[in-house]
C-alpha cells in the first residue's frame, strides 16, 4: 500500500463503508494526522474501520456512525496488538515502498519550493526561525537518499520546529481567539476523548489554522 496515500485511503474507506456522502471533519483529519505521526500502519487503520462497520452492520442501532472518532478505540486496540506482534522481530530495516512517481528529483523540487517560501517570507517575527529551517532543508536536499520514509521523518522534524516557532511568535490575542474557536468545535467530543488524545487533536487543529492563515506549505512528502 502506498505510504503517501495514507490520508486519502482512510477517507475513501470510511466514506465507502458509511455509504453516505460525508466530508471528514477537521477533527477527523487531525486524528488521521496524529495516527500518521505516531506511525500507525495504514493497513491497521483500514482493517479497524472495516471491523467497526462489520460489527455495526450485524447489530445496527438507531445511531449512525458520523465520524472517525467512532472507530478510534478499535484502531488503538488493533495497533496495540500489532505492536505486540512486532516484539521480537529484528533486522527488518527495509525502507518503506513508495510509488515510482516519488523520485529524488521530485522531492528535491518540493524541498526547494519550501526553502523559497521560507527565505522570501516578510514576517519579521519568524525570519530567524525560517532561516534556520531553510538551512536544515538545504542540508537535507544536498544529502537525499532513496529511503523516502527517513526523508519524510526528517521533514516532519523540521516542520515541528517551524510549528513551535509559529506558536511562540503568534499574536497572543489572536492565538487565544483561535484556541477558543477550536475548543468550541471540540466541546461535543471532549468527554469521549482521552486527555492526551484531546490535547493532540487540539494542538493539530490549532497549528492547521495558523499554517493556513500564514500560507505556510506543508513539508511532508504526502503533500507532493
Amino acid at each position: 500500500m502506498n505510504y503517501y496515500n495514507y490520508f486519502t485511503e482512510i477517507e475513501d474507506t470510511f466514506i465507502r463503508r458509511r455509504a453516505k456522502s460525508l466530508l471528514l471533519s477537521p477533527i477527523d483529519w487531525a486524528m488521521i494526522e496524529s495516527w500518521q505521526e505516531r506511525g500507525i500502519p495504514l493497513h491497521v487503520v483500514l482493517r479497524s474501520i472495516e471491523t467497526v462497520f462489520d460489527g455495526f452492520d450485524k447489530k445496527p442501532s438507531t445511531r449512525s456512525i458520523k465520524g472517525l472518532l467512532y472507530c478510534r478505540e478499535e484502531i488503538e486496540a488493533q495497533y496495540d496488538e500489532w505492536l505486540k506482534m512486532q516484539a521480537g522481530k529484528a533486522g527488518d530495516t527495509t525502507p518503506a515502498q513508495v510509488d515510482e512517481s516519488f523520485s529524488r528529483e521530485n522531492i528535491s523540487a518540493h524541498i526547494g519550493t519550501v526553502i523559497d517560501f521560507l527565505q522570501n517570507s516578510d514576517n519579521n517575527n519568524l525570519l530567524e526561525a525560517f532561516g534556520r529551517a531553510a538551512a536544515r532543508l538545504e542540508e537535507l536536499r544536498a544529502n537525499l537518499t532513496d529511503d523516502f520514509e527517513v526523508v519524510d521523518k526528517t521533514l516532519a522534524d523540521i516542520e515541528k520546529f517551524i510549528d513551535q516557532a509559529l506558536l511562540t511568535n503568534s499574536d497572543k490575542t489572536h492565538l487565544k481567539k483561535l484556541e477558543k474557536e477550536i475548543a468550541d468545535q471540540l466541546k461535543a467530543y471532549k468527554k469521549g476523548m482521552e486527555p492526551d488524545v484531546y490535547k493532540t487533536t487540539f494542538d493539530l487543529m490549532l497549528l492547521k489554522r495558523i499554517r493556513e492563515e500564514k500560507g505556510i506549505p506543508r513539508l511532508s512528502l504526502f503533500y507532493l
